[in-house]
């Protein structure tokens, strides 16, 4: 079962993870982003979201921003540390950490994302394909949501709609761009190593299609 969905919004910063201090984004949105805003429309146990197309309906621009950001984070072994007995703090202090970034982001951004379902092994029996598919369209019509989609910073929220047209103009007809390795999502099976996925990404006639990409580790 699949579906479409079309998104919008002012600003967008798929960070690219080579940049360590200024955050610059990706050309075009990242399949793991995609699946983290559709996510948040519709999430169950039951079922398991795959990206199969993103389509890029205004053209790629950039802007420069400056944004305060905190120099420092929570690391995983202090969690665990206090979930021990040791006596760490686990909160970051802004007034303490604060600090001005540069960023490079997107902006008018529009895309439709074209994503399908599988059933998970904790779908129950009364879950099946057609009733998510019902339920996610009626929730995409409503506007409903778990909480509010955004693209890559949650300070860029996102707009979305089901998208009903039988044709998706996108601004690069007729035109193939090599977007290069782009981040394609993160693997969670193993959470002692969690290993980041890439993909080689290419925007052909405005459409970046990953129904076969090669994924690398």
């Amino acid at each position: 079962m699949s579906v479409k969905i079309e998104v919008w919004g002012d600003y967008a910063c798929f960070t690219r993870p080579e940049m360590k201090v200024e955050r610059v984004s990706y050309d075009v949105m990242t399949p793991s982003a995609a699946r983290g805003l559709v996510e948040a429309i519709y999430w169950h146990p039951g079922l398991a979201w795959r990206i199969d197309r993103i389509y890029v309906l205004n053209p790629i621009r950039f802007t420069n921003i400056r944004r305060n950001e905190v120099k420092s984070k929570i690391s995983a072994q202090n969690v665990r540390s206090v979930m021990n007995g040791a006596q760490k703090p686990l909160y970051i202090s802004t007034s303490e950490d604060i600090q001005q970034r540069a960023a490079m982001v997107l902006k008018d951004v529009r895309y439709v994302i074209e994503a399908h379902f599988t059933l998970t092994d904790k779908a129950n029996e009364t879950d099946n394909a057609g009733k998510f598919q019902d339920i996610i369209k009626r929730r995409l019509v409503r506007g409903q949501c778990y909480h509010q989609p955004y693209f890559g910073c949650r300070e860029f929220p996102a707009n979305f709609k089901l998208f009903e047209g039988i044709t998706i103009d996108t601004a690069y007809p007729n035109e193939q761009r090599d977007l290069g390795y782009m981040l394609y999502d993160m693997d969670y099976s193993n959470q002692e190593d969690i290993q980041a996925m890439f993909f080689r990404g290419t925007l052909k006639d405005g459409v970046v299609d990953l129904t076969n990409c090669e994924v690398i580790r």
